[in-house]
């Protein structure tokens, strides 16, 4: 029986399956036929052995079998009820009934074909039942082991065939050397990085293939390819290539936005919504020893897998609990490549099981995986103290401008703590951002979404931000920015004075030397002296509301201290209310504060003023 294939090199060829026949032709039965669960030998001849396995009884004759099974010489058979023939139960026979009614017919005589589905099957149980040369020429054994050695391993698609077969031969075909002969074979001729023939011209013309194997046969493989020195790039695509088809969600293809709900919404809440039922307890496992043995053969190169492609891997170790160590190793990696993250990618869901452990305070139950970034961010910047000064503030800047774009997304959670928003800001050096419009956003967003913060609550996470490092327009911004501390806008107003003035000294020292530019420089010289003046006049009202502020808080005090009888507190709040302190202490304050609007508006009308200049 002949079946066409293919070589190592793509070739086609036509295999000889071969007709086997044993060399001495036993013609006491002629065929088998089934009858509900047993099978018979069509003879003439009755039959004296009833063999069941899997359910299945098969009534056949004792001498064919014993003459070729060794293990049936020696075992003992049981004499039956019935008549004078003897019972046999076979447990744990590889390949089970089918591959049995192979066997009998090859010790019958009758016609048998081999393939790539069926031969490692018949390899391990002819070696169950024993049937090697010493019984007999051309036994079982032999023509099995031909087969493999001679057809199925010298072409691909049947190497693959025979390996998926091998799935359910455990442990045979491991101790019989096919599985790791099959993939010695696939990491040979995958390892050759131009095939040549029907295959396709590309490095990647393998993945489908092997990404059809069972994990710890794909292990071997890759394992065997990193042996043969293959680029750790193509290793790596290729494990990608394998997540996407056997991890659910790896191999989603989204833009940002809707990747971001995807993650935020889906994810999230099919782990809280069930992921974990007993029902799916076997899966859970399956996927967890997936991810396990994923991380474990990847390429120690940076350049092996993408960020993105560990970002993934990292969230799907959190959901089905993988071991902490698998999770630290996997932050590591993530780390050494950190500047090549997106922000979208770093949104590592919560509430979820974080390495087994169950969130439960508001604080921990947060939208996203705060703690997890906050590591990240640790080995980078310990990999990056490692390395070379230029290009650790290159990947400094970058990683900056990450946290900033990460920092404003996770500002929107309203569970989110000052304490944890302020430690991961304040993560890198001060050194790293050279400017701080980003994390100015990211502040108005947390301020924003959290608009019951004190004032001391205010001015604390305030203090992340270099008002010096602003731009123009942040500036502008900040300044009309009702959500900040007045300290803060007072801050940038005179940051922004500072400036304002470098701007202008460069100017005059470049117009020294043009007596035609005297003029202008005059005017620029009276434009700083005029908002001069005021930033000191803003600065003496301030001083003067911040003391009235703690005068009238301490009279309030003692008032609300004394406890008297309602007349009393009544009578002695009208004394307060009538007292001409009083009255001139409201109007003053009223005095000043109309004052500080206008001088405020004339500041804001001022730096409009200034900024039309440029």
């Amino acid at each position: 029986m002949a079946q066409s294939g293919r070589d190592s090199d793509g070739n086609n060829l036509i295999h000889n399956q071969g007709i086997i026949v044993p060399a001495n032709l036993i013609t006491i039965a002629d065929s088998f036929e089934k009858k509900e669960h047993s099978w018979f030998v069509t003879s003439h001849i009755p039959t004296d052995l009833s063999i069941q396995i899997q359910g299945i009884t098969f009534h056949v004759h004792k001498y064919p079998l014993v003459s070729r099974c060794g293990y049936l010489s020696q075992v003992e058979l049981q004499p039956s009820n019935s008549n004078l023939g003897c019972n046999l139960k076979l447990e744990n026979l590889p390949g089970g009934s089918e591959t049995f009614e192979i066997i009998l017919k090859f010790c019958y005589g009758l016609p048998i074909s081999l393939n790539p589905n069926n031969v490692a099957a018949l390899r391990c149980a002819s070696e169950f039942l024993e049937m090697s040369e010493a019984l007999e020429d051309g036994n079982l054994i032999s023509k099995t082991e031909a087969f493999l050695t001679f057809v199925v391993l010298s072409s691909w698609r049947e190497t693959i065939t025979v390996l998926r077969s091998c799935e359910t031969l455990s442990p045979w075909a491991e101790n019989l050397q096919i599985v790791r002969r099959c993939c010695d074979s696939i990491a040979r001729k995958a390892s050759r990085e131009k095939p040549t023939g029907e295959m396709i011209n590309e490095e990647s013309w393998w993945f489908e293939d092997s990404a059809t194997l069972r994990i710890d046969h794909f292990v071997r493989i890759i394992t065997a390819l990193k042996a043969k020195g293959l680029k750790p790039e193509i290793i790596g695509s290729c494990i990608m290539y394998y997540a996407g088809k056997w991890l659910p969600g790896m191999d989603v293809e989204l833009d940002d936005s809707r990747k971001y709900i995807y993650i935020k919404n889906e994810l999230r809440l099919n782990i809280l919504s069930g992921r974990r039922h007993e029902g799916n307890v076997g899966h859970n496992k399956e996927q967890k020893m997936i991810i396990e043995s994923l991380v474990s053969i990847l390429p120690p190169q940076k350049e092996a897998v993408s960020c993105k492609f560990l970002l993934e891997m990292l969230k799907m170790a959190l959901v089905y609990s993988a071991s902490p160590a698998l999770v630290s190793e996997l932050e590591k990696r993530v780390g050494m490549v950190l500047e090549n993250a997106d922000a979208n990618d770093l949104l590592v869901p919560s509430c979820t099981r974080d390495q087994g452990k169950t969130l439960n305070s508001p604080d921990e139950c947060t939208m996203h995986n705060i703690d997890v970034v906050q590591r990240i961010l640790e080995y980078f910047l310990m990999h990056e103290h490692e390395h070379e000064q230029q290009q650790q503030q290159k990947s400094g800047k970058m990683v900056s401008k990450l946290l900033d774009n990460y920092l404003a997304e996770v500002a929107k959670d309203p569970n989110l703590s000052i304490t944890k928003f302020q430690a991961l800001a304040e993560a890198l050096p001060v050194k790293a951002r050279t400017c701080h419009d980003g994390i100015y956003r990211a502040i108005d967003t947390y301020l924003k979404s959290h608009p019951s913060l004190s004032e001391h609550e205010r001015r604390r996470l305030c203090k992340i931000m270099d008002c010096k490092k602003l731009s123009l327009d942040a500036c502008i911004h900040a300044a009309q920015n009702d959500r900040l501390p007045l300290r803060t806008i007072m801050q940038v107003l005179l940051s922004e004075q500072i400036k304002m003035r470098a701007v202008m000294q460069g100017k005059e020292q470049a117009a020294s030397g043009n007596n035609s530019d005297q003029e202008e420089s005059w005017t620029s010289k009276e434009e700083i002296k005029i908002l001069k003046d005021e930033l000191l006049k803003v600065k003496a009202e301030m001083q003067g509301l911040q003391k009235d502020y703690t005068e009238l808080q301490r009279i309030y005090g003692n008032v609300n201290n004394k406890r008297r009888s309602l007349s009393g507190w009544t009578l002695g709040w009208r004394k307060i209310k009538n007292s001409g302190f009083f009255n001139r202490k409201m109007e003053g304050d009223e005095t000043r504060v109309e004052q500080q609007r206008s001088t405020s508006s004339g500041l804001r009308v001022s730096l409009r003023r200034r900024l039309s200049m440029f």
